[in-house]
């Protein structure tokens, strides 16, 4: 499956595909995972979230808005052994600037060497107020909630948007196929998407949580909804809860960035990895122990597998 059967190459020499070269190095693993992607991200932009150990700021995000834009597109034809060699010896762009073409250039500064990235995507573009073509929940799981129980509530949740029949006589006419979800690494998202795109004033309408109205719109009584069903504190919105899972759609606007469904890593600091995103099926969330297997799934790992784990994406969207 990989575009460039020497990456593949040598990721299959490389004990530590995050160390391909002896250095910190997140774009062997990007590089593998992009062609998998190349469809869920077609016509958007990505962006990175890079860890800066002991800086002045924690993180640094490189996004379309603010740099020249990136496909998921150039990261599949520009990550090469070749390409990461260099970036091995040369930690500086300008160094290497004049051996590299203007769109491995744009990679390069997007994903730092010698530090970890989140990879992640404009969700609905990046200019506010634009038209959408998805819906995302982020199930935000408090410090005090365990992963399996961030699994009922994801389950609980593409359970209840697929029964809400109020729901599929309205807006749910706007939306292809069936909910899906993915692991974040941590936690899980939920996904909807639409059949054409929409103007931003239906993610307002009907899925913008609202405190002072709760109950207002999708998200708000679909969040009650999964509190019954798994007799967990659920609540709809954005704001952090410790002792919550927290149903949270805010991120999907445009503006607003994801992190991929396949083959992003999650880091609980600037120096650590401790989850990698991959899509689960329905069948997936029905298992007690799938959380306890995700948490094991290894960069390593995932790309031994990434042609099974790509089959388990939305159907219109797998390569």
């Amino acid at each position: 499956m990989p575009a460039n059967p020497a990456l593949a190459g040598l990721a299959e020499k490389t004990r530590d595909p995050l160390k391909p070269f002896g250095r910190t190095e997140t774009l062997l693993f990007y590089g593998l995972a992009a062609p998998c992607l190349e469809k869920f991200l077609a016509g958007k932009l990505v962006a990175a979230k890079n860890w800066i150990p002991n800086g002045p700021m924690p993180s640094l995000i490189k996004r379309g808005s603010r740099e020249p834009p990136l496909s998921a597109d150039e990261m599949a034809e520009g990550i090469t052994p070749g390409f990461l060699q260099l970036r091995a010896e040369e930690e500086h762009l300008d160094k290497s600037r004049s051996k590299l073409s203007p769109f491995k250039q744009k990679i390069w500064s997007y994903f730092l060497p010698r530090k970890l990235a989140d990879f992640f995507y404009a969700t609905n573009g990046e200019t506010p107020g634009k038209p959408i073509d998805r819906i995302f929940f982020d199930i935000d799981r408090g410090e005090k909630m365990a992963h399996a129980q961030a699994q009922e509530a994801a389950k609980a949740l593409v359970e209840t948007i697929r029964d809400d029949s109020g729901f599929a006589s309205e807006a749910g006419k706007l939306v292809a196929g069936e909910p899906s979800a993915c692991w974040t690494g941590s936690s899980f998202h939920v996904y909807l998407f639409f059949k054409q795109p929409q103007q931003a004033g239906v993610y307002e309408k009907f899925f913008q949580y609202s405190k002072n109205n709760p109950l207002g719109n999708y998200t708000g009584r679909w969040a009650e909804e999964v509190k019954k069903r798994t007799g967990l504190k659920v609540i709809g919105g954005h704001e952090k809860a410790g002792d919550a899972i927290v149903i949270d759609p805010s991120q999907t606007p445009s503006g607003k960035l994801c992190r991929v469904p396949l083959g992003s890593l999650h880091m609980s600091d600037a120096k650590t990895v401790d989850g990698v995103s991959a899509p689960v099926d329905e069948k997936m969330l029905d298992d007690r122990k799938l959380t306890d297997e995700l948490r094991e799934l290894t960069p390593k790992k995932l790309i031994e597998e990434i042609g099974e784990w790509a089959k388990k994406m939305p159907a219109q969207f797998r390569p």
